[in-house]
């Protein structure tokens, strides 16, 4: 086992910057027990008088989500918004083509907004332009935030809404790139209904901030053409384009699992090119940021899924059970994206509950935590101010689809008004730890205040059966002497230093 060192440099002088919280964003969609068994659970013993588990709204603000995409995903792009709203006892019941389930429609764009309430989050709302368009957009946008005096909010104030809900992020469907969509279009049609339809709806509220649909994934055959064919149409119309990616470990090969974060690294920074690209065809002084709206681990479910019943009602789709190394991964995706601090400002783990998420639920028991919502709520929790420009050098390896892989992932996020530094650091060596020296001479009279460490000595292991097998602890040795920030990081471990002026 050969002994592995790396450097920093943090100065407080050298920043990318703030970091906008709906970085830390989710998503709940309208798919398998995300909604029904997940966040609404009527009859549970945690269920309050709307039927909304108060066990997994306590654990969704240990998260701190102020920002939650609803309600798709695929599903939008067969939605009928106006099937969700008014007395329950009326709503149809409909075959939902997207995931082949039964959607009874006992939750929707009013109660969706009452939990979210409950949660402290905001919500990112997205429009179906798949089987719909315009005047369904600006119908729910009317119906949403204008106050009072026209038919869809004097419809809302029916349904028992005085008030508008006054959503101000909107998403302008959902990956419309993909054949597997519903209403799949091609870039220039895509492009030209988004445009037409982001008018209308910014004429109805002009507050409103929109994300076009970028590329389901950088390996998409017409990924960048539909970048650049979208923002030709809609560059003035909105502020946001969309990036979503999930990765695997199919081939269980760790190391260049752990990698897969370069791959996003890569996305980012080639969607900021087309962006700003297209910044200069426009002659414009618009700059276009980057909306990560879907990202995680994806592949632990995928063939029990193909077992699943076709039209069923909130069948257990999509329910990845998360192990150590997914957190590791997980981590290291939390820290590219702040590494990008200027430009994506909007990110939404995919999803909360159940769904590929950091939550799960048992029907009529309890509410437990996957491996991921570790490594999430410290980013989430520790990761508020503003983005330091870190100079990092550390030893690297290749690996099956990478080169110069550097071990120390890391990232320094520093709160200046609280006095606060937190580094994030994850050590992808399988074999060593990872004695780590950061000159942080800058932040002259801090010291560590909790070094946190998620460790375990099994890839694979997961709390599906003991909730407490993959937990962080605070046993890291971080300190500081001399103005340098010392620490032996173990192999294979997400770091949390926190630092705070003494």
């Amino acid at each position: 086992m050969t002994e592995k060192k790396a450097k920093m440099t943090i100065d407080k002088q050298y920043k990318v910057a703030e970091v906008d919280p709906r970085i830390y964003g989710s998503f709940v969609e309208h798919l398998g027990r995300a909604v029904y068994e997940g966040i609404y659970e009527p009859g549970h013993p945690e269920a309050d008088k709307a039927g909304f588990r108060k066990d997994v709204i306590k654990l969704v603000k240990e998260l701190k989500v102020p920002f939650i995409r609803y309600p798709g995903g695929n599903f939008v792009s067969g939605y009928n918004w106006e099937d969700g709203v008014g007395p329950v006892e009326k709503r149809p019941t409909r075959l939902d083509l997207a995931w082949g389930t039964t959607e009874p429609n006992l939750i929707g764009t009013n109660e969706f907004m009452d939990w979210a309430k409950l949660v402290g989050a905001e919500v990112n709302m997205a429009v179906n332009l798949g089987t719909r368009g315009i005047d369904a957009a600006r119908n729910l946008v009317e119906y949403c935030n204008h106050p009072s005096g026209s038919y869809y909010s004097d419809l809302r104030k029916s349904h028992g809404y005085k008030e508008p809900h006054n959503i101000k992020t909107w998403c302008l469907g959902n990956e419309m790139d993909g054949p597997w969509q519903i209403g799949h279009k091609t870039a220039a049609e895509y492009g030209r209904l988004a445009a037409e339809t982001a008018k209308v709806m910014k004429w109805t509220d002009p507050s409103i901030e929109l994300v076009a649909c970028g590329s389901s994934g950088s390996a998409i055959p017409t990924f960048i053409d539909w970048e650049t064919t979208v923002l030709d149409h809609t560059y003035e119309h909105v502020e946001y384009i969309s990036l979503h990616s999930y990765y695997g470990n199919q081939e269980n090969d760790l190391s260049n699992y752990l990698a897969k974060s370069l791959d996003m690294d890569h996305f980012i920074k080639t969607v900021v090119a087309v962006c700003d690209y297209m910044k200069a065809k426009k002659r414009s002084k618009k700059t276009i940021h980057l909306s990560y709206d879907e990202w995680n681990v994806w592949y632990h479910s995928n063939e029990q899924d193909k077992e699943i019943e076709r039209w069923s009602k909130a069948p257990h789709l999509l329910e990845d059970i998360y192990n150590f190394e997914d957190a590791l991964l997980v981590g290291c995706m939390l820290i590219t994206m702040l590494k990008h601090a200027d430009r994506v400002k909007i990110a939404c783990l995919a999803q909360l509950v159940n769904v590929i998420a950091p939550i799960m639920t048992d029907k009529g028991g309890e509410a437990w935590c996957q491996t991921i919502f570790y490594p999430f709520m410290h980013a989430s929790i520790y990761g508020r101010g503003t983005v330091l420009q870190s100079v990092v050098s550390s030893p690297k390896y290749d690996s099956k689809d990478f080169t110069d892989v550097p071990y120390l992932e890391s990232v320094s996020v520093f709160n200046e008004e609280a006095e606060e530094l937190t580094v994030f650091a994850v050590n992808r060596a399988t074999d060593s730890s990872l004695d780590l020296e950061a000159d942080m001479r800058s932040f002259a009279g801090y010291t560590v205040k909790e070094h946190i460490v998620l460790e375990h000595d099994d890839v694979k292991g997961t709390n599906q059966e003991n909730r407490n097998n993959v937990v962080p602890h605070s046993c890291g040795d971080a300190h500081v002497c001399d103005g340098i920030l010392k620490s032996r990081l173990p192999k294979l471990s997400w770091n949390v230093m926190r630092l705070k002026k003494s």
